[in-house]
């Protein structure tokens, strides 16, 4: 095996560096979350349900890249924590509707106005944002067919 091989770098791996972007940006926002009794993916739960509230475990799983071995415990904790309440569908006992809290709705202004805080301290301005988004919902699009 040849050890000059470039493209084996650890630096030229862009899985390597979105992993490393990602893992920084929710280190940086720990601090803000954790004061909202929130963790990571218990904040990306909500930022799903701001959008559109009163929707199934199913797909709210959809909509986030999670299965249900991850998102059940998850939404049992927020649901002891205030932060959503869980109730079997009227229509289909089988399905479980997720909806906001009070709690949930009066935390939403606060995490507004702190994200471009988050932004700024993970040194990516507006601009670059909004240039690198669609990128990233691209490359998303590669590997998630819907």
């Amino acid at each position: 095996m040849q050890g000059n091989d470039d493209s084996l770098k650890l630096e030229n791996q862009i899985c390597f560096a979105l992993y490393v972007c990602s893992k920084e940006i929710i280190r940086t926002m720990k601090p803000f979350l954790a004061k909202l009794g929130l963790t990571y993916t218990a904040y990306i739960v909500l930022l799903a349900l701001w959008e559109k509230d009163h929707i199934s475990v199913n797909e709210l799983g959809n909509r986030l890249y999670l299965d249900s071995g991850t998102l059940t415990p998850l939404l049992k904790k927020m649901e002891k924590d205030g932060f959503v309440v869980r109730k079997r569908s009227e229509k289909d006992e089988r399905t479980v509707i997720i909806s906001l809290t009070e709690k949930s709705q009066a935390i939403k202004a606060d995490c507004a106005a702190n994200r471009t805080k988050m932004l700024c301290e993970n040194a990516l301005a507006t601009k670059e944002g909004v240039e690198i988004l669609p990128r990233l919902h691209n490359l998303l699009s590669f590997f998630i067919k819907k």
